[in-house]
């Protein structure tokens, strides 16, 4: 894995990641799979969070690479004390301008969430959406999880393999892209700024999980890092079934057919 300086500049990947997510703030919220667009899916994710982590009754929850802060607020509805963090400012202005509008005491401070800098043991709950497939060195942020987690606390992990396509999601793709090539349909991203689309490739080329992000590989990283009773959650259904009604029918049909899912993990108790 190369995480050496790009040529003839002392700027390595992480800040290339760094920039990627800044430039990608200003339209983060418009696409469908980011920010939330029904009813539907506030409580399709609100039963997940339910079925793995219960309600919050105030314990503390620590959102890592926040972005707008979509999941903060999910955690808050549900009665969860949430900190966001994120090392993209743009991305933070975005999160403390809604919770300012929507009334929701959620702080949000920049950091890496491979090394938060957060004290040992501070949280009940750690959640991450779509991080894992950025993560530089992923041993030692799930380390980082779980040292700031309290004996017993939960991990929560939803992610997706975006690199390896099975043979129908690949005809799915190849009809769409080429359905809107013709002009038959519209794009359901809001394009990124230009130039997005390279660095976004060259970014995962070089992260750890440059081939895809298998649940089954990230789950055996995590229990090898000191957690116990992980288990995989495939059934997102209900979440990326809601999605697809602001998506056209085949990027719809695409999303339920991609590797998707939940992971979650314990910390182990101290022994009495």
């Amino acid at each position: 894995m190369n995480t050496g300086a790009a040529a003839g500049h002392n700027f390595g990947l992480r800040d290339e990641i760094k920039t990627y997510w800044s430039a990608r703030a200003a339209t983060f919220d418009q696409s469908p799979g980011h920010e939330i667009f029904s009813e539907e899916e506030r409580q399709a994710w609100h039963n997940l969070i339910i079925r793995h982590l219960a309600r919050g009754e105030g314990r503390h929850a620590l959102d890592l690479a926040c972005g707008t802060g979509v999941i903060s607020h999910l955690m808050d509805d549900l009665g969860y004390k949430v900190t966001g963090l994120d090392w993209a400012e743009p991305m933070l202005e975005r999160a403390r301008a809604k919770a300012k509008t929507r009334g929701r005491a959620i702080e949000f401070r920049i950091a890496d969430a491979e090394n938060t800098m957060e004290p040992d043991e501070s949280y009940d709950v750690v959640v991450t959406r779509h991080l894992v497939w950025t993560l530089v060195d992923p041993r030692q942020a799930f380390a980082e999880w779980l040292r700031v987690l309290k004996p017993g606390g939960t991990l929560l992990v939803v992610d997706g393999d975006f690199v390896n396509l099975s043979m129908a999601e690949r005809v799915v793709k190849t009809a769409a892209e080429l359905l809107q090539q013709l002009g038959l349909t519209k794009a359901d991203q809001v394009p990124a700024p230009a130039g997005m689309a390279e660095i976004h490739n060259r970014i995962l080329s070089q992260v750890h999980f440059s081939e895809g992000a298998r649940a089954e590989d990230v789950a055996a990283l995590i229990q090898n890092t000191g957690f116990a009773n992980v288990t995989v959650d495939t059934d997102l259904k209900a979440i990326y079934r809601a999605q697809s009604k602001h998506l056209s029918y085949l990027k719809g049909l695409s999303r339920g057919l991609q590797h998707r899912y939940a992971i979650v993990a314990r910390k182990p108790s101290r022994d009495l």
